[in-house]
């Protein structure tokens, strides 16, 4: 950070206008390495909730956190950029305002924030984490409620995330399994998950017509994975039918190609040969 100047006042206006052309630049940097436009937006509390689904929330009390963590808000407004850089100059006269107080030595009262996994979300106290951010500071004290959602935030980085997030959490619905087996279903197309959670529905009726009698959701998904999923895996990796895609990608690919050139929903070395020869 650049050194004070000794007076206070033309510290934060300095400061600030500093703030003001990172985010221009930023923004810059974004649309010349063709990123997507959400990159940069702050991260909204309520829509990352409905994608990972609502468990339960509990008060933590006061903590200190760390500013990398604060990527969101449950503010409708947007005067911050997802680093919380004022993205106009509406904000820069109370920003100004509480940059001085805080350099007088006046005392500020910590930020109010819901953490998501290790992401935080401000309800109040926005201009405080853009002076903290501003002014080269690594941590805040925050007031913190903890949300435990159905989908874990990992891997959320924009916007654009929460749309995989949000098939997620239908396909966990409807095929319920231990968090491990999650771990290895991974798609870059969200609509794979939904195509997955038909096929291991359509994969349970068989089952259940083939048993004759009825197996909940939880017996369909324990079954389908332990019985259908990790062998066809399995010998896919022995075939060397993965390649570039995600082993849940790769199933999909076959399972789909099985059915339209076989005309079956057997799974054996024969088949996979077959289908070897085929999708090549």
């Amino acid at each position: 950070m650049p050194a004070e100047t000794g007076f206070p006042r033309a510290d934060v206006a300095d400061d600030f206008q500093r703030a003001r052309r990172r985010q221009v630049l930023a923004q810059l940097a974004h649309r010349l390495r063709g990123e997507p436009d959400d990159v940069n937006l702050i991260l909204p509390f309520d829509d990352v909730v409905a994608a990972l689904g609502l468990r339960s929330e509990h008060y933590l009390g006061l903590q200190t956190i760390k500013l990398e963590s604060v990527v969101g808000t449950m503010d409708s407004r947007r005067d911050f950029d997802r680093h919380f850089r004022p993205t106009s100059s509406r904000v820069r006269e109370r920003w100004e305002r509480l940059a001085l107080a805080q350099k007088r030595g006046e005392n500020i009262p910590p930020i109010d924030v819901y953490r998501i996994g290790d992401l935080h979300f401000v309800k109040d106290g926005h201009h405080r984490v853009s002076i903290a951010m501003a002014t080269g500071q690594q941590t805040i004290d925050a007031y913190v409620t903890e949300v435990q959602t159905a989908v874990p935030a990992t891997g959320i980085r924009r916007r654009g995330d929460l749309l995989v997030k949000d098939y997620q959490r239908l396909f966990r619905a409807r095929v319920p399994l231990a968090e491990e087996a999650y771990a290895k279903i991974t798609f870059s197309d969200p609509w794979s998950y939904a195509e997955l959670g038909e096929a291991v529905e359509a994969w349970g009726c068989r089952c259940m017509q083939d048993n004759h009698r009825f197996m909940d959701r939880g017996e369909i998904a324990s079954r389908w994975f332990a019985e259908e999923y990790r062998p066809v895996v399995r010998m896919l990796r022995a075939a060397d039918m993965i390649g570039s895609l995600t082993e849940a990608e790769a199933y999909m690919r076959v399972a789909a190609e099985r059915y339209r050139l076989i005309r079956t929903h057997e799974w054996n070395d024969e088949i996979i040969e077959r289908l070897r020869r085929k999708v090549r």
